[in-house]
């Protein structure tokens, strides 16, 4: 195994990394990607373990949270072999009706990674997302609150993902006005057939020493050989499955990203 910097840090992650979104299954879109659970998580971080693989990545929202909770339970007593990623920002799992529970505010962010840390068995994030931009909350209010959460060592990089470039670049400029942490990578969907980060956000981390954490690299399963033109999708393919948007209509899962 190869490793990399992530971003313009110190930190070294390997060149591939370890998706969690199949753990759990707790609901429609997610059982669409899979319902790995306990044992087999286990024997899945051993093997990544074993090839060199040190980067796991999860959300507080894949399943429910359920997909932090066996990762967390699966990676027991080896904690210090790797490093975890995970991500706040959309609606959080309790009460999750209530007008505070979504979003990158200090509200939400701070016990959003606290319940994060609950569920994943853990003390410290080493990599911390906003997984997607929250155009509500003044970028000043969520980069102090991650600037407060690293202080207090609760987490060690901060990152973000699905932004636009001037969401990146007006966030990275604030960073630096106040001399707070900045985003180290950035992750975001790019394949072969999914080619839009290299016209603005490609430059912008090259210039801006952003890393990419790569998400969906195989085109939803499209460059995987199973899906051919003319042919029809085979019945397990997360592409036939329907979900529910917050703005109502049900709409291809390959259109909503993450």
């Amino acid at each position: 195994m190869e490793y990399r910097l992530l971003g313009n840090s110190g930190l070294k992650v390997s060149e591939l990394s370890f998706g969690t979104g199949t753990f759990g299954g707790t609901n429609e879109f997610f059982k669409a990607w899979g319902s790995t659970q306990l044992e087999e998580a286990k024997n899945l971080v051993s093997l990544c373990l074993d090839a060199g693989v040190n980067l796991f990545d999860t959300a507080d929202g894949y399943s429910d949270g359920a997909s932090e909770e066996i990762l967390g339970r699966a990676i027991e007593g080896r904690r210090h072999e790797l490093l975890i990623s995970t991500k706040a920002t959309f609606r959080g799992i309790a009460a999750p009706k209530l007008p505070n529970n979504l979003g990158s505010s200090r509200y939400h962010l701070i016990s959003a990674c606290e319940a994060s840390l609950r569920r994943l068995r853990t003390d410290y994030i080493d990599i911390y997302h906003m997984h997607a931009f929250d155009a509500s909350t003044p970028i000043e209010e969520t980069l102090y609150t991650l600037d407060t959460l690293v202080r207090s060592g609760k987490v060690r990089y901060i990152a973000c993902s699905n932004f636009s470039g001037w969401h990146l670049m007006k966030s990275l400029a604030v960073s630096e006005r106040y001399g707070w942490p900045r985003y180290v990578a950035h992750q975001v969907y790019y394949s072969l057939i999914g080619r839009d980060y290299e016209w603005e956000l490609m430059p912008l981390g090259i210039d801006q020493k952003v890393g990419a954490l790569v998400w969906s690299p195989l085109g939803w399963g499209r460059l995987t050989g199973k899906i051919r033109r003319g042919a029809p999708r085979p019945q397990t393919s997360r592409l036939n499955s329907q979900v529910t948007t917050d703005a109502g209509p049900q709409v291809d899962d390959e259109y909503v990203s993450k």
